[in-house]
């Protein structure tokens, strides 16, 4: 592992100085993200270690917001993620990292090497201060038992005093050593005049402890009636196993982006001119570089295989479970793995341009977006916990008058009791739970509200070319005008196909490639979402078969054709038409196939109660035909982006909640306006930024399972916002009422936050069975992560 600058500045950290080469703008690229259309601006992902409630993402959110420059911030405690948009004219890394710092929490890079050991090292404590917790309550209790059992007059004052001595000594490593986290975590609320879930724990653990230790110290007081070193110690024990254990789920549900993020390697082997290879850092890597991959390494960069073969792991990628054979000459991309042997392969893409790097991008926004529940839960954690220190005040005084002791006793079981914790993690702890599986399964969340609109969801639209058809199709028949030969009507159709991604031009490309055609060289060439492309030739002084001016490449509209007036306009399957400034030119018919699980997906979508639709910018004949083949009733054809937007709107108006599957190349306009919204198929651009998912394999039977785990997650999420508040409702009152011993709040605060986060750890399972209501679920075939 190769450290760089910002892995042993942040190694070194707090000191204020540690974070000064961060500033260094060579550096930026490793944790951020450069606004192509305002390069001032960038956009940084970092982890926010020490955060434990809704309340601390709040504070950090407040934190960065503060600092001049710093254009937002979105921060999440359940993924423990921030994305900070700073303009770089104003302000610096290191500034608005020391102003986290100085919050009392600490911005680390996502990419930091050095992030999973002080992770390990901050579990091993955490470890620790459990098991001091643990063994003091156990012989706590061992010391408090004879109290409890012991008739009167069966102990003497000086042995009662001795169990107390010797319980408050047991009790010191407790306070000293195991609360520590808490006792830092409050000082720093009360030093910047704010409320996190650890000031009212503090509070309580420091009150319970100071009325037990004046009873000790002085039996005859107004404490010296009881003191309550086992209630504190088991408390401690309770909510330290509570926090380890929810830490331990929550990293669980995070997986998938972590698991996404440590298959980029942090160094590569680079060629020299002489031949040898140089270790250096991934991002020093530039387009036309040859790099060593060997055996169980990652790729460093999207590239080509110079020498060698072997087989490649693109699971996490692309949700393809198999390996995947490749040779010299054949494509590769970041993030995936070399399975076999030795290999050169020549970069072609480097940093954000790469595929894995667009794909990180999506994840790390779905994991600090916040759903509209989530988002109130987080707006009611400062005021709920205000308000839970002035009601354990009041419950205090009110209980004053009967017995000091137990008034202390009754306030600390209400400030813990009534912890939100649970309540502000009941929604981004199941969808991250779900979009993790997701993830995992290769299909990325962009958005996490998606999922809310996603369960509730009763109709999809389906473009027809790319989605629920094969991504590629083959030529089958060519049709020209009398001088211009299959050759030269490909050749000429190429060279305006070879500036589009749709489909059909990646289609007549091949074909071209496969037929050793030379496409023709283009001027001016322009694309007219749906419909079709236009240019001028270039001029030479080669034989262009009498082709003039403008070439259309397109539907027949498009090239200023009259509707079936053309050869091969009447066959079954997709026609594309090539013109030019004299008329007709040529007509390709392309055959094109639904996917494999086309009809699977349609049936089980119907079954569901989904209505489904298909709309195409193809001609009615085809797209009539592959509704008939589909099993799709509602179906529409010849739809300009125009049409496919007004008739998803009119569905809208219905009343309806539309999803919308398209390939993304001419589907913006429907995708931005869906409710949700897929961005299917392998040659979709992957920052497709009007999509909530987005595809990464080829099966469309995502799109169900989808749909089934975003009504499962909706259903977890209505069971843990249930419990929450039916658990601070019915302990509130009970606590108040004297009925709620400290160690028994303690249980149930950490009991309510671990059933909340379990029931969310239900989504992530791999082999889970998603259903909805009595339907079965989608097959969808599971593959184990590398």
């Amino acid at each position: 592992m190769i450290a760089t600058p910002i892995d042993s500045a942040i190694e070194s950290l707090p000191e204020p100085g540690a974070l000064s080469v961060v500033d260094d703008p060579v550096e930026w690229s490793a944790f951020s993200r450069q606004d192509p259309h305002t390069p001032a601006q960038w956009e940084s992902n970092v982890v926010i270690e020490g955060m434990h409630c809704a309340a601390c993402s709040i504070t950090v959110e407040e934190a960065l917001r503060q600092v001049p420059g710093v254009l937002g911030a979105r921060v999440s405690a359940a993924s423990q993620r921030a994305q900070v948009q700073w303009s770089a004219d104003a302000v610096l890394p290191s500034q608005w990292m020391q102003a986290v710092q100085a919050a009392g929490y600490r911005a680390v890079p996502a990419n930091d090497a050095f992030a999973s050991e002080r992770r390990k090292a901050e579990s091993r404590k955490a470890l620790w201060q459990w098991l001091v917790a643990g063994l003091c309550m156990m012989q706590v209790m061992m010391y408090a038992w004879p109290a409890y059992q012991a008739r009167p007059g069966d102990l003497s004052g000086e042995y009662e005093q001795l169990l107390r001595w010797a319980s408050w000594v047991l009790t010191l490593p407790v306070i000293l050593f195991s609360c520590g986290p808490f006792f830092r975590k409050a000082w720093s609320d009360v030093v910047h005049a704010r409320v996190s879930m650890d000031l009212p724990v503090a509070l309580g653990m420091l009150i319970t402890f100071a009325a037990s230790t004046a009873g000790t110290f002085d039996p005859q007081g107004i404490f010296g009636r009881e003191v309550y070193f086992d209630s504190l110690t088991m408390f401690v024990f309770f909510l330290l196993t509570g926090r380890w254990l929810e830490l331990r789920l929550r990293d669980r549900t995070a997986g998938a982006l972590e698991a996404l993020m440590n298959r980029m390697p942090e160094s590569v082997q680079r060629r020299k001119a002489d031949g040898s290879f140089e270790p250096i850092a991934v991002r020093r890597l530039q387009v036309g570089d040859v790099m060593q991959v060997r055996a169980g390494e990652a790729f460093a960069a999207d590239g080509v295989l110079e020498q060698g073969s072997t087989m490649v792991d693109e699971s996490l990628l692309t949700g393809e479970s198999r390996p995947l054979a490749r040779g010299v000459g054949d494509a590769v991309v970041a993030g995936s793995h070399n399975l076999s042997g030795t290999v050169l392969v020549r970069v072609q893409t480097v940093g954000e341009a790469t595929r894995f790097a667009q794909i990180l991008a999506l994840m790390e926004s779905a994991s600090t977006t916040k759903p509209a529940s989530a988002l109130l839960a987080d707006r009611l954690a400062k005021p709920f916990l205000i308000a839970v220190l002035f009601a354990s005040l009041a419950a205090g005084v009110w209980w004053w008058s009967t017995d000091p002791g137990h008034a202390l006793m009754v306030a600390v079981a209400v400030l813990v009791v009534t912890c939100p914790c649970a309540l502000s993690l009941a929604t981004p702890a199941a969808m991250l739970a779900a979009a993790g599986n997701l993830a995992r399964r290769g299909l990325l969340v962009r958005r996490l509200p998606a999922l809310e609109s996603l369960a509730t969801a009763d109709t999809v639209v389906f473009d027809k070319t790319g989605t629920l058809t094969r991504d590629a199709m083959v030529l089958r028949t060519v049709h020209s005008r009398v001088g211009m030969d299959r050759r030269q009507a490909l050749a000429c159709a190429a060279g305006l196909a070879a500036q589009s991604l749709h489909p059909v031009s990646r289609a007549l490309v091949r074909s071209a490639e496969l037929e050793a055609i030379t496409p023709w060289q283009m001027d001016a060439v322009a694309e007219e979402a749906g419909q079709g492309v236009r240019s001028t030739l270039a001029v030479r002084a080669a034989d262009r078969a009498g082709v003039q001016g403008i070439c259309r490449l397109g539907t027949a509209a498009f090239c200023g054709l009259a509707s079936g007036g053309t050869p091969g306009s009447t066959d079954d399957g997709l026609v594309v038409h090539l013109s030019d400034a004299g008329g007709w030119l040529a007509t390709f018919h392309l055959q094109e196939e639904l996917r494999d699980d086309a009809l699977e997906v349609v049936s089980s979508l119907q079954a569901m109660g989904v209505g489904v639709h298909l709309l195409s910018g193809d001609r009615l004949e085809a797209v009539r035909t592959m509704a008939q083949r589909a099993g799709i009733a509602h179906f529409r054809g010849a739809c300009s982006p125009a049409d496919k937007l007004a008739y998803m709107q009119d569905l809208q108006a219905q009343g309806r909640v539309v999803v919308m599957v398209g390939d993304g190349l001419n589907d913006g306009p429907v995708l931005a306006g869906a409710h949700v919204s897929f961005a299917f198929g392998r040659a979709v651009p992957i920052a497709q930024s009007r999509s909530d998912f987005v595809a990464l394999g080829d099966q469309l039977g995502s799109v169900v399972l989808a749909w089934q785990l975003a009504r499962k997650t909706m259903r977890v999420v209505r069971q843990n916002l249930s419990w929450a508040l039916a658990y601070n409702l019915a302990c509130i009152p009970l606590a108040v009422a004297g009925y709620l011993p400290a160690w028994l709040a303690g249980l149930g605060m950490a009991a309510s936050s671990l059933l909340v986060v379990g029931n969310a750890l239900r989504l992530s399972a791999r082999t889970a069975q998603v259903r909805t209501g009595t339907l079965p679920a989608y097959p969808i075939s599971l593959h184990q992560e590398a």
